[in-house]
């Protein structure tokens, strides 16, 4: 009768382990949202199906928020992972490590660019680095950007010594919608986030492409642009790194997603984009 009793006890406890091992949060199942501002939400979704490919029990789901409401939902717990483009300052950071208990180690894995731009048409060829600087303090407000608190908007103004509310700019909500309405606007210099054009091979980015003209950007008398080679060496002067955050402290999808971004097979997917991988991986050939 104990024996009998004893493999009853044995069997429930079988049971429960395996109910716990597969409710358990994992790396390799599961659903999750990642936050990102507009300007790099392709890039994003492209990991983002990537990874769902090489896990198809996990479900992740892109979700467009500015950037800074990004961080402030990382902090209160509302999501588990974003991305972010512009320097936290050293503030943002113990805001970070005290609330949500974690090391701040940012996970970087793509260069992206913030791009000047007119429409085909224009005359203008170049800008320099001292035109923008003046230009977004000026009140004819020839710079256009995508929205008020916007990566890009944050990043300029990172850039050039400002905050964000100190700048005076016009304003035409989002990327395409940019690119799409400046013509009306010959006037006016058009700011937007690299990804929204750099796709090589995707028609739309492809017909974005050929309504524009990107300005090169010269500074200390030497002109730059937002290609390979600018990004590469980050000379061109408004490449920012993209990067994630999250606030998940054991290896489960967050912190599973952030690694295969970073390593070989996420950085193939970042090329794809048109941007450039963060982690070189170099290909070695043996001669023999």
């Amino acid at each position: 009768m104990n024996r009998v009793f004893l493999y009853f006890l044995l069997c429930i406890s079988f049971l429960g382990c395996s109910k716990n091992e597969s409710t358990a949060p994992s790396y390799n199942k599961g659903n999750m949202t990642i936050l990102t501002d507009e300007s790099f939400k392709s890039v994003v979704e492209a990991l983002a199906e990537g990874y769902m490919i090489s896990y198809p029990d996990t479900k992740i789901k892109v979700l467009t928020k500015k950037e800074d409401l990004g961080f402030l939902d990382i902090l209160n717990d509302k999501a588990r992972i974003a991305v972010m483009s512009r320097d936290l300052s050293p503030s943002e950071i113990k805001l970070y490590e005290d609330q949500v208990d974690l090391k701040f180690t940012p996970a970087r894995f793509a260069a992206d660019a913030v791009v000047f731009f007119v429409p085909k048409n224009s005359e203008k060829s170049s800008i320099t680095f001292d035109e923008i600087k003046e230009g977004l303090q000026s009140d004819n407000k020839n710079f256009v950007f995508d929205g008020t608190n916007s990566s890009n908007l944050n990043f300029v103004a990172q850039k050039v010594g400002k905050k964000p509310r100190d700048l005076k700019f016009s304003i035409i909500s989002g990327n395409v919608n940019l690119i799409e309405e400046l013509n009306k606007y010959p006037d006016k210099i058009g700011v937007i986030g690299l990804n929204t054009i750099s796709r090589p091979y995707d028609k739309d980015a492809e017909k974005l492409r050929e309504m524009i003209k990107i300005l090169p950007v010269v500074k200390d008398n030497k002109s730059f642009l937002p290609d390979a080679n600018g990004l590469r060496e980050m000379k061109y002067p408004f490449t920012r790194v993209l990067y994630f955050i999250a606030n998940e402290g054991g290896f489960n999808i967050a912190n599973g997603f952030i690694r295969y971004s970073c390593t070989q097979l996420g950085q193939m997917v970042v090329e794809k984009e048109g941007l450039q991988p963060y982690n070189i991986y170099r290909r070695e050939v043996q001669m023999r």
